[in-house]
């Protein structure tokens, strides 16, 4: 009996902690909770902000070629891949934020102009290009700044509340939202890849 009151005293002091943690000190290598957030919350907003930090630093600088160049006819032009990023987040806003189902998705006028980035292939080759870098990185961050705004609307609860009826099974929004942070990491890599064969190159 000691023992199991031990741990049931040392789970609810633990709970108790993570519930009033400090927001974490400043600096884009600190993770954790963050001022303004749900401690949760706020440590995913943590982690969503050095991956869009990996995201800017590979594209800064590029040029309008750089951003339209297209390795072959079955690749992505970096652009594309770019705005493809802004409409993921737009998707899991409108998952997430609104309730709506990712069938219903591509019937909403909200969503209409979001369709060809996010399924990329041949429409997004030849629809998106001729922009400069500051187009495609003021939707990003248009995106971003809706997406933390809602954030700060909700507490963990929301975070940890699962959808049962998400295509992959039972998703939590915490699944969803770290997959649109992972989701930069890949494709990071591969404008990383394409912009190092745009040097050297002529874009198509």
């Amino acid at each position: 009996m000691n023992r199991r009151l031990f741990f049931q005293l040392a789970a609810a002091t633990a709970a108790s902690q993570t519930s009033t943690l400090p927001a974490a000190e400043t600096g884009a290598n600190v993770f954790g909770p963050t001022t303004g957030y749900s401690p949760q919350i706020g440590i995913l907003v943590s982690e969503m902000n050095w991956m869009r930090e990996a995201v800017l630093s590979a594209t800064r600088g590029m040029t309008t070629e750089q951003l339209d160049f297209l390795l072959d006819s079955k690749a992505n032009r970096i652009g594309a891949l770019i705005l493809h990023l802004a409409a993921t987040e737009k998707l899991y806003q409108l998952n997430t934020f609104d309730n709506m189902s990712l069938n219903a998705l591509y019937n909403l006028p909200a969503f209409k102009n979001w369709i060809v980035p996010m399924d990329l292939g041949d429409p997004a080759r030849q629809s998106i290009k001729g922009h400069n870098l500051s187009y495609y990185l003021d939707l990003l961050q248009e995106g971003r700044e809706k997406t933390l705004a809602e954030f700060r609307k909700r507490d963990d609860a929301w975070l940890l509340s699962v959808d049962k009826t998400f295509p992959w099974g039972p998703t939590n929004n915490l699944c969803k939202w770290f997959h649109v942070c992972e989701h930069e990491s890949h494709h990071t890599g591969q404008i990383s890849l394409l912009k190092t064969r745009a040097d050297v190159r002529p874009s198509r």
